[in-house]
């Protein structure tokens, strides 16, 4: 019985699952999303969100940390470069876990998991560049701009 054990374990022994986290992490990092099952991209999440909050403090200490669990110089001078300037302001979170469906061939859950800034399609760089407004329940009726619009088609109906 596993009581109390936290870790997620997928099946492998230590050195295996450490291998398999490091180099998923490497290409989470180079690619910026990377389709996985959705154990494993659980996992990288908790193996992968340390190492990138890391990453935003950029000394020679934080860089041999985080290459002792990634062994890759590549993805660090990605890591400590491109993604920590994105990263830079935001708190924590910086990767998103979304479920696809099955695999065919033996019915595995698929996930894809990716950096929440580099996404274009959604996200904070989405809506700036279409200029939209954050949707909220409550509508945009609280807004000092909503309720301008709202007097002006008040204004609009009298008038005719």
């Amino acid at each position: 019985m596993r009581h109390g054990d936290k870790i997620k374990n997928l099946g492998r022994k230590k050195a295996h699952r450490d291998a398999l986290l490091s180099n998923l992490a490497c290409q989470l990092i180079t690619h910026k999303r990377i389709v996985t099952t959705v154990a494993k991209a659980k996992a990288l999440r908790v193996y992968v969100e340390p190492l990138i909050t890391k990453s935003k403090e950029n000394t020679t200490h934080q860089r041999r940390v985080v290459f002792s669990y990634l062994q890759d110089k590549d993805a660090i001078t990605e890591l400590f470069s491109t993604v920590a300037e994105k990263i830079a302001g935001r708190p924590g979170g910086y990767t998103r876990v979304i479920k696809l469906g099955t695999r065919p061939g033996d019915n595995a859950e698929k996930a894809m998991i990716e950096l929440v800034d580099f996404n274009e399609i959604y996200g904070k760089s989405a809506d700036e560049g279409k200029g939209a407004a954050k949707r909220t329940r409550r509508g945009r009726s609280g807004t000092k701009k909503a309720k301008a619009e709202v007097e002006e088609t008040t204004e609009e109906k009298a008038e005719k």
